[in-house]
């Protein structure tokens, strides 16, 4: 329903949902980067807490069976209570405190009721309105789009339709990123190890990284020198502390690529940069997991590469991509 989406729309981006009235969903999903955050690595939270994972994308949740990196969570109305209870993030002492929160404010008074057949706001209510809203952050109408499953041979480039060859054939990328018959959510789904969270856990990660001061504009700064006003690192074992399964030691859920060109940084950790970045990685075949290389090198050639990196570009859509220009 419309009032459902609005409402939801209205309590998405209200900072009077985190306990102190500062943080709003949508400062960590920031409608002009990609429904993430460009700036930082991971996601920024209460009095300016480092949280351990990159926000994701929120392109497209409504198809998701899972949600977070770890997947811990399968309904979106559910969802929604994680990151306002949590203490990093939006810190709300207790459900009945938001929920009386609401209540009291008066632009709230009877919006509720109207969207939810006379239900006042509460637990269920509060969920189901930003999930109707969440559900209507959609992308699929992008060049890509437009050349595969309605046929314009001209929607793609020559190095477009090759980097999508790659894609498909020698960098295995849709083995996880699976495309469809008759549409692409671009993700299985599933959760794999690549070698990152057991390389920042045993200490071993980059020592330097890129930090954007302006849209566009990077800087490296050396981990060392940040270390004044940068929180430490959280250990993050990935799945495995919801499954407690030894094979889900430091994996991670599959990301959708809709508009990846805008969601930038990358990985659950917002460890790499930009996308030529993340072809290089797995280019290399990720990074040794106790031992063992999970992932094996791909031997691409510069071609391939830049080939891929285009064809990635083409999954953005024209709405979003001026939405992103706006803030750049």
């Amino acid at each position: 329903m419309k009032s459902q989406v609005e409402l939801g729309r209205k309590l998405f981006f209200d900072r009077r949902l985190a306990f102190n009235n500062t943080n709003s969903c949508a400062m960590c999903h920031i409608e002009s980067q990609g429904l993430t955050t460009n700036q930082s690595a991971t996601a920024i939270g209460m009095e300016g807490r480092s949280l351990s994972r990159n926000a994701p994308a929120l392109y497209n949740v409504a198809y998701q069976t899972s949600l977070f990196h770890d997947g811990r969570e399968s309904d979106l109305a559910q969802q929604a209570w994680a990151p306002l209870l949590s203490p990093l993030e939006m810190a709300n002492p207790s459900i009945g405190h938001v929920v009386d929160k609401i209540r009291a404010l008066e632009d709230y008074a009877g919006l509720f009721e109207a969207a939810f057949g006379g239900h006042q706001a509460s637990m269920q209510t509060i969920g189901d309105a930003l999930a109707s809203y969440q559900r209507t952050l959609l992308s699929g109408n992008s060049r890509f789009d437009r050349w595969y499953y309605g046929k314009q041979q001209d929607a793609l480039s020559p190095e477009e339709k090759h980097g999508f060859e790659v894609f498909m054939g020698k960098g295995s990328c849709a083995t996880c990123h699976t495309v469809g018959e008759k549409s692409a959510l671009f993700t299985d789904d599933n959760f794999y190890v690549t070698g990152i969270g057991y390389y920042n856990a045993i200490g071993a990660g980059p020592r330097v990284s890129k930090v954007e001061l302006a849209p566009g504009e990077f800087i490296e700064m050396k981990h060392e020198d940040m270390k004044s006003f940068s929180a430490p690192r959280i250990n993050d074992i990935g799945r495995f502390a919801l499954t407690l399964d030894p094979k889900d030691r430091w994996a991670y859920k599959t990301p959708g690529l809709r508009n990846v060109e805008l969601t930038y940084p990358y990985m659950h950790d917002g460890s790499l940069s930009t996308l030529e970045d993340v072809v290089a990685f797995y280019d290399k075949g990720g990074i040794e997991h106790d031992g063992e290389r999970v992932l094996k090198p791909l031997g691409l050639t510069d071609k391939e590469k830049a080939d891929l990196v285009a064809f990635l570009k083409s999954l953005t859509t024209p709405e979003d991509q001026a939405k992103h220009a706006g803030y750049r």
